[in-house]
């Protein structure tokens, strides 16, 4: 079934905060998005998207001959939710569920999104989203019956109105590893854990 649950990894923000396009920057043997990307491959998803917007050429060419496929936010500047709804546009008619991962995660390990997998294999719950010490982080799984109403969102409330609407459909699960809630926004977020 692990075929049917797609990463869709969100890599069309402006990095306005970081003032340079984060994405790009070096992390160990690649960059941000790279080792995004290289979880995402390594992990149980099925498939790989990545949504780009901003610097789209320059990324796309950062992941050429990666194995993904990609999908283009031109409304990248309406924010996350825009990017979240151009790859959900963009999956395979065949996919049941996207787990949808930030592209400045580049800490996130592969085990993480196999948990969250799993929890959505167990079945029962149409979202499931990983905590850590009580605090919900990414990447969030979105079953595909959601699909419509997460085109149908409405920029200003983002995906928070989902999980407002279907509480009993919402699944946490336990990462044990505070990686979840880490992302890198600003010059000092990435000063931190720059290799």
């Amino acid at each position: 079934m692990t075929d049917l649950v797609w990463a869709v990894v969100l890599a069309a923000g402006e990095s306005r905060r970081m003032g340079t396009q984060k994405l790009l920057l070096p992390f160990g043997d690649t960059t941000v998005v790279g080792a995004v990307v290289r979880t995402a491959l390594a992990s149980r998803a099925g498939g790989t998207i990545v949504v780009l917007g901003a610097d789209r050429d320059a990324v796309r060419g950062e992941l050429a001959d990666r194995g993904v496929g990609f999908a283009v936010n031109n409304d990248y500047s309406l924010g996350m939710l825009s990017s979240v709804q151009a790859g959900f546009r963009a999956l395979p008619a065949g996919a049941r569920a996207a787990v949808v991962m930030l592209g400045d995660q580049p800490f996130l390990a592969a085990g993480v999104v196999d948990a969250v997998i799993a929890a959505y294999e167990e079945g029962g719950r149409g979202l499931v989203i990983p905590t850590f010490g009580g605090r919900r982080g990414h990447p969030l799984l979105i079953d595909l019956k959601f699909r419509d109403e997460v085109l149908g969102l409405d920029q200003a409330d983002g995906l928070r109105r989902l999980m407002r609407s279907h509480p009993g459909d919402i699944r946490e699960v336990e990462a044990g590893d505070a990686n979840i809630l880490r992302d890198l926004d600003t010059p000092e977020d990435y000063e931190g854990v720059k290799p």
